[in-house]
């Protein structure tokens, strides 16, 4: 028998016992298990059961949420080679600002258009039937000419799902009132908890915000190029900060990627400027105002899907009004880039350029403001006066120029600051001591806060590395919980985590690939590499020596990470050493480039063999950022895989040391000792 296929809900419910000899390839277009080489025995013991349930729930965690970035659909051409092909179709192609654009020869409707994507291939048409990779579009024009049927023809079970889901999400939008059907009492509350006093009855309406029936929530449509509602947003509130910042909670129909923006069933169809907000009450605020064409993204800061690309594709003119914080100026200039930075006009982070909400309520003018939005400056060119508001900015707002703070290692957070963009950070530390482990949830951390993350293991397989992050991530033993796994799996979801398709040794470039690939597509803030030595055994024969290929690697990483601006954490082994003596900077395997371009240099130390009170901790070997160095103590819990400390450890401030009159904290201190450090910690848990 050359290969069968077993539907996924009759494997749950029959007791088949599978072996085979080769490996398992899912399908998740069809949600089958192809198995090849294989041979089916029917049984009725126990054991079958345990057997086929731990199978169909392990192909179910690896179809669920490893987003993983395959080889495959990286290698794409080059804008000219795909323009080339698409003429060499018969097809007249429309050079615009980030898709080609022309006729769709699939759809029946001869004035809907195809769009494809000048970096990433991807292709979509206006009828919202047809998207894909660029693989996905030559198979479609391949079955065009051999007169097959399309390959979207059936639509798959996800498909359904995302319909079923936004049809429920519509029958609550009907269902829902207007804001100026609302009684006068729910009103002023509802506004008064959004904090949008300032905007009127009629502005809300215009743009289709309605209040849910039964609680005080939000809901609102997004459309698509049809005009159609393509998803529906629910807003309620999360909590509000120190500073007064609103952080909403938002859910959408449906619920994995909604597509569409918010005010674009507005838009006149010859507009040629538009402005971009980040949150739907700015989008409110503009159009109130302004009376101008103004789009909210349907993900905020989070990421600017390549999917509403397309819709964007006609504007000559896009102002991107984010807010004059830190991170919002990061990711407008990285949205300008994906945009086409030609067509692009930033408004710096002063504190006189509020976002328009924030603007709205100081009473400030709109238009004022709208004016002093700049084109973005070539890239290569720079004077002082270009740069004089961010060193100010630098001064100034030093918490949120430090980055985003870990919330399970506070500790590293006193000596680090918080995890920056456009950094390289080198992990380095015994064979066995637990550096993918400590890595992972170094990494989940920042993930949970909204750090879009890309993980590249290499060492082992990325089903095995997300059985490691859904215990971290739920902090159970999931093998004994596995009646919650559906709950905290389907929350894991919604996780920006990405993972690479590659495991073993690989080549440099497609690797390089693959980041830049991620990186435009997903918007990746972090990249996790789990190791460099598995880059070594196949990189370009024209490289001999054996340092000069860490170093050319090293650098390459390091272009990476600032090109993109983007956080690099590079793993690397350390070189041979005594058991007795701790790892130090020049440990690390290779030259000395790795550590002179590095940003960041942790080490995990590991002297539980070599002392009897001995145990783990990172040490901060290097910080270009402020110079702080010190050790952060690591605590193991066997049944969550956690290293970071219990959280009544977490929580307590670090003890203070008398010097010289003054108190000073005792992470950093020079005349404190590790083990006082760690007897310290010990005491504070029992």
């Amino acid at each position: 028998m050359n290969g069968v296929s077993v539907s996924m809900q009759r494997l749950s419910r029959k007791h088949f016992q599978l072996t085979w000899s080769t490996d398992i390839q899912v399908n998740s277009a069809k949600a089958y298990v192809i198995v090849k080489k294989q041979s089916l025995k029917h049984v009725t013991n126990q054991k079958s059961n345990n057997a086929s349930r731990n199978f169909h729930t392990s192909i179910k965690l690896m179809k669920r949420f490893l987003k993983i970035q395959s080889v495959q659909d990286v290698h794409v051409p080059t804008p000219t080679e795909m323009r080339e092909c698409l003429h060499a179709h018969g097809w007249d192609v429309t050079n615009g600002f980030t898709c080609f654009k022309t006729k769709c020869p699939f759809c029946e409707e001869p004035e809907k258009s195809l769009f494809v994507n000048k970096t990433s291939g991807y292709h979509s048409c206006q009828c919202q039937k047809l998207c894909g990779s660029w693989n996905r579009l030559q198979d479609r024009i391949s079955l065009q000419k051999r007169r097959e049927l399309l390959l979207d023809a059936e639509e798959d079970e996800d498909a359904e799902k995302r319909k079923e889901e936004l049809d429920e999400g519509i029958v609550k939008l009907t269902e829902s009132n207007k804001f100026s059907d609302c009684t006068g009492r729910k009103k002023v509350t509802l506004k008064k908890l959004f904090q949008i006093e300032v905007l009127t009855d009629a502005a809300l309406d215009k743009l289709n915000v309605c209040v849910c029936k039964d609680d005080k929530t939000l809901i609102l449509p997004l459309h698509n190029h049809n005009m159609d509602i393509s998803a529906v947003k629910h807003l309620a509130m999360a909590k509000v900060h120190r500073n007064k910042h609103l952080q909403l909670d938002t859910f959408s129909y449906p619920r994995l990627n909604p597509e569409g923006l918010f005010g674009y069933q507005l838009l006149a169809p010859d507009s040629e400027e538009v402005i971009l907000t980040l949150n739907e009450f700015d989008a409110v605020a503009v159009h109130q105002k302004l009376q101008t064409p103004v789009l909210s993204l349907p993900r905020g800061l989070m990421t600017l899907p390549q999917e509403i690309l397309p819709m964007l594709e006609h504007f000559k003119k896009i102002t991107l009004w984010f807010g004059n914080d830190v991170r919002s100026w990061e990711t407008a200039r990285k949205f300008s880039k994906k945009l086409n930075s030609k067509r692009c006009h930033l408004l710096r982070p002063l504190d006189d350029l509020p976002a328009p909400l924030q603007a709205l309520n100081m009473n400030m003018d709109l238009m004022k403001i709208l004016k002093r939005a700049q084109p973005v400056a070539h890239r290569s060119i720079l004077s002082f006066q270009n740069l004089r508001q961010e060193v100010f900015r630098e001064l100034t707002d030093t918490d949120q120029v430090a980055g985003v703070k870990w919330q399970r290692f506070p500790q590293l957070c006193n000596i680090l600051k918080g995890h920056r963009k456009g950094e390289l950070t080198v992990f380095t530390g015994p064979t066995g001591s637990g550096k993918t482990t400590f890595i992972s949830e170094y990494s989940l951390d920042l993930c949970m806060q909204g750090v879009n993350t890309l993980w590249g293991s290499f060492e082992i397989k990325n089903v095995r590395l997300a059985k490691t992050m859904i215990r971290q991530f739920s902090q159970l033993n999931m093998e004994q919980n596995i009646a919650v796994f559906d709950e905290w799996a389907d929350k894991m979801e919604l996780l920006p985590l990405y993972f690479l398709d590659f495991h073993g040794q690989q080549n440099m470039k497609a690797v390089i690939e693959a980041m830049t690939h991620a990186v435009y597509v997903h918007d990746i803030e972090h990249v996790i590499i789990d190791n460099l030595q598995f880059m070594v055994g196949s990189s370009d024969k024209t490289v001999s020596d054996r340092f000069a290929m860490y170093d050319a690697i090293i650098a390459t990483f390091r272009t990476f990470a600032t090109r993109n601006n983007c956080h690099v954490t590079l793993v690397i082994h350390p070189r041979k050493e005594k058991d007795s003596d701790e790892l130090q900077t020049a440990s690390i395997f290779g030259s000395a480039k790795a550590s002179q371009e590095a940003d960041n240099v942790l080490i995990l130390q590991d002297r539980r063999l070599t002392s009897v009170r001995g145990k783990k901790y990172i040490q901060v070997a290097k910080n270009r950022f402020d110079g702080d160095l010190g050790v952060v103590p690591l605590y193991f819990d066997k049944d969550s895989l956690c290293m970071s400390a219990p959280a009544k450890i977490r929580n307590k401030k670090p003890p203070k040391l008398k010097k010289d009159g003054e108190e000073t904290d005792i992470i950093g201190a020079k005349s404190i000792s590790l083990k006082d450090i760690f007897i310290e910690n010990e005491q504070t848990a029992e």
